[in-house]
């Protein structure tokens, strides 16, 4: 087994200052769901930042960031689903599920965490060695 990781922080404060800014960049970065999931919270913007944190520290275990071709739609194929148990869940379409086959990922996780104004997340990813 093979694992890849990334982390990444994002300041709640200019999350919010960005989607107010710019509210249709919403629609750029997240799915329906997820929008629609943090946008019926109390504060909305920690939630984006938690996501958003999320996104990008998946790009980085992939190897990808998000400069040059890592921001077109790259975003979007990765999707924060939260579980009623409140556990977040990544799923991912597109290009970075191909990326991700390609790397032989069998397993994706996500942890996500919020401290006054500062999102965290971390997401490990568990890959097969050749062969296996």
């Amino acid at each position: 087994m093979h694992i890849m990781q990334g982390i990444d922080i994002v300041q709640v404060s200019k999350m919010e200052r960005i989607m107010l800014a710019r509210p249709g960049i919403a629609s750029e970065i997240f799915t329906e769901s997820e929008r629609e999931y943090c946008f019926s919270r109390p504060n909305p913007h920690v939630h984006l930042a938690g996501r958003f944190a999320a996104k990008e520290a998946c790009l980085k275990a992939l190897g990808m960031g998000l400069t040059g071709e890592g921001i077109d739609g790259a975003l979007r194929d990765i999707e924060v689903v939260t579980r009623t148990s409140g556990k977040p869940v990544l799923q991912v379409k597109g290009r970075v599920e191909r990326m991700g086959s390609r790397k032989k990922v069998c397993q994706y996780t996500v942890s996500i965490s919020h401290s006054g104004d500062f999102a965290v997340a971390s997401v490990i990813l568990a890959a097969r060695e050749k062969g296996e």
